[in-house]
């Protein structure tokens, strides 16, 4: 019965809503307004395509560090560069053959993983 994905979302502790909006604008994402009845729990939402990212404040946030989205990129290399360039250590994971893919932690902790697409 599932016909398709609405969103996903991820956590992050109260007040760090600055600190994550630049890293994943260097993704790709622009921020969308939140609806006018949720603006006061804090969090944003996202956009990519056709894509929607909600970020939700948790009181008691601890980051994902195993389950994670992984998202379908256009050019890997230029956003691998991009993300080292700004300061943050991606992890390159060659297990899965004909898969170009690498790991990198948002700056709460959140894994996220990148896929060439």
């Amino acid at each position: 019965m599932i016909k398709s994905f609405d969103h996903i979302q991820l956590a992050l502790p109260a007040g760090a809503e600055d600190l994550l909006r630049p890293f994943y604008i260097m993704l790709g994402f622009a921020e969308v307004p939140k609806p006018a009845p949720l603006v006061g729990r804090g969090g944003f939402w996202m956009r990519a395509g056709d894509l929607n990212v909600h970020f939700g404040v948790d009181p008691t946030f601890a980051p994902a560090t195993k389950a994670h989205p992984a998202f379908v990129v256009t050019d890997i290399d230029r956003l691998s560069d991009r993300l080292v360039a700004a300061g943050h250590k991606i992890y390159w994971d060659t297990k899965l053959v004909g898969v170009r893919r690498f790991f990198v932690f948002d700056p709460v902790g959140n894994r996220i993983e990148m896929i060439a697409g």
